[in-house]
């Protein structure tokens, strides 16, 4: 490996986390604060309302030629939320980021991994 392509290696692991899906839904968990018993309802209202927030931002990107500020800290939000949904059904986020992957790529492998026709 030539020098530049180490440099190119070392700026790419230095943009990285090493938190996983399982530890970052502890941590979160942490910080959970809702009514327990319309915690279903919360999470999923939670979630919607977060998600609406980027494509607002995505809307204002769009139409007044923005940078993509605030995007990163509201797909936070939504990770948030996706993890806090996942944590009150019993389920551990890795490994539905796990079983996410493989069924993707099972329909990748088949030609049918996308909406209308989308091969990507």
């Amino acid at each position: 490996m030539n020098l530049e392509e180490e440099a190119q290696k070392f700026m790419v692991n230095l943009n990285k986390s090493n938190i996983t899906a399982s530890v970052y839904q502890a941590q979160a968990k942490t910080t959970a604060i809702f009514p327990s018993d319309k915690a279903l309802e919360y999470l999923t209202l939670g979630l919607v309302g977060e998600a609406g927030e980027i494509g607002n931002k995505v809307k204002k990107i769009i139409r007044d030629d923005k940078p993509t500020d605030g995007l990163a800290e509201e797909i936070g939000d939504v990770l948030w939320y996706c993890a806090m949904l996942a944590d009150h059904l019993g389920s551990d986020l890795g490994k539905i980021m796990e079983g996410n992957l493989e069924k993707l790529q099972s329909r990748k492998k088949r030609g049918v991994l996308g909406g209308s026709g989308d091969k990507r």
